[in-house]
């Protein structure tokens, strides 16, 4: 059985409210879980301690038996000194702009570029 550390959904609609869950990873994002062990609140300011508050004895006890955290997670867990940093992920190339995009974006580059050395040889 996979075990992961990850966040439940809850709240109203535009009004989120997380619950941090210890969950068999087969089961639905919202749906049963093995353990709450803090929750997180986005809605609040990032400087309030109360956004995030995780349970720091039962996290150090999942990791410990092999719990793997989603990157969310994991960033709380850096900033409680209980992982290392996650990796960051790379934007995807599939999302970078495509071959004509980027010639008119060198086109305008050049373009822009010429007046202001006209400006400056006159």
């Amino acid at each position: 059985m996979s075990v992961k550390i990850r966040m439940s959904r809850g709240g109203a609609k535009n009004r989120p409210h997380y619950k941090i869950v210890v969950a068999d990873s087969r089961m639905a994002r919202d749906g049963r879980f093995i353990e709450k062990i803090g929750y997180y609140d986005p809605m609040l300011d990032k400087a309030d301690p109360k956004r995030v508050v995780i349970d720091v004895e039962r996290a150090k006890h999942w990791l410990s038996k092999g719990a793997q955290p989603s990157e969310r997670v994991a960033h709380f867990l850096h900033a409680l000194s209980l992982g290392p940093k996650p990796e960051i992920r790379e934007t995807p190339k599939k999302s970078a702009p495509k071959k004509k995009a980027q010639e008119r974006l060198k086109a305008a580059e050049e373009a822009a570029a010429k007046p202001a050395e006209a400006g400056a040889a006159a």
